[in-house]
């Protein structure tokens, strides 16, 4: 299916995370449907990843920013817009499960909101002047925490809730502007960070094949290019009544009955 995405520019924070990462999947997904991703990120990765994707024939830009800084957030909208002239889309891609947690300070708690979801306030913020333009849309990456909770992770819980918040709330605010706001959640991702945490267990391998089995759909976890290519979905013209909805691929792990576990046995 073409999706129409040719030649869009699609801005994508959080999006130079290892290879393999969500984040990095999208960016290379939508090359492949031929839109221009403009990776928003801290990490220095981005630069190699655009070289990659220039080499490919894409003209990409990675504007290396802090997220949790408002004015190098506006500065990387800043340069994505001189360079471009407009944003056609943004996936606001940005999570870090960092176990701020009850326990943790005043200090920590806040910066996992300014992390994970703050970050895509800002993002938002300064790229809706060029939304409404383009008459363009959002997508925020959600998390199943934000509805069944974890235990040990405050900020990221309060601040994947805000996400889904913001999401309706931009929703109601941006539809006289014909602006679609959505989020896509995702549950159980095999993804370079999360492969990083297994290793650090004693039993990782019994914990990872406990965590499969917990999914109902093939008893496996979601794999990145499944929540790439949803995600591609969502912000393209053939999603185009859609707006203000969680959209799942999370296997059923969040909405269905627990006794589909024991058929997969």
């Amino acid at each position: 299916m073409d999706l129409g995405l040719k030649g869009k520019i699609i801005v994508v924070s959080g999006s130079a995370g290892k290879a393999g990462s969500i984040g990095e999947t999208i960016i290379n997904r939508l090359a492949d449907e031929g839109a221009i991703p403009v990776l928003v990120d801290r990490n220095d990765r981005g630069h190699e990843y655009v070289a990659n994707l220039q080499k490919r024939g894409i003209d990409s830009l990675f504007a290396q920013t802090n997220v949790t800084d408002p004015i190098q957030m506006e500065n990387a909208v800043k340069k994505i817009v001189e360079k471009y002239g407009r944003i056609d889309a943004v996936i606001n891609n940005v999570g870090v499960n960092d176990g701020a947690g009850l326990d943790a300070s005043y200090e920590q708690f806040m910066d996992s909101l300014k992390l994970n979801v703050v970050s895509y306030f800002l993002l938002t913020k300064f790229a809706l002047p060029y939304l409404k333009e383009s008459k363009g849309n959002i997508l925020n990456i959600g998390s199943k925490v934000a509805l069944t909770g974890q235990g040990g992770t405050s900020g990221y819980a309060a601040a994947k809730g805000g996400v889904l918040g913001l999401t309706r709330e931009w929703a109601v605010d941006l539809i006289k502007f014909g602006i679609r706001s959505n989020a896509l959640i995702i549950a159980e991702s095999y993804t370079p960070a999360y492969e990083d945490w297994i290793k650090t267990l004693e039993d990782g391998e019994a914990t990872l094949a406990k965590i499969n089995k917990s999914i109902p759909f093939e008893g496996r976890m979601t794999k990145t290019v499944e929540l790439a290519d949803t995600a591609l979905f969502i912000i393209s013209e053939r999603s185009s009544h859609t707006t203000g909805q969680f959209v799942f691929v999370d296997g059923g792990y969040v909405h269905l009955d627990r006794s589909l576990i024991n058929d997969l046995e």
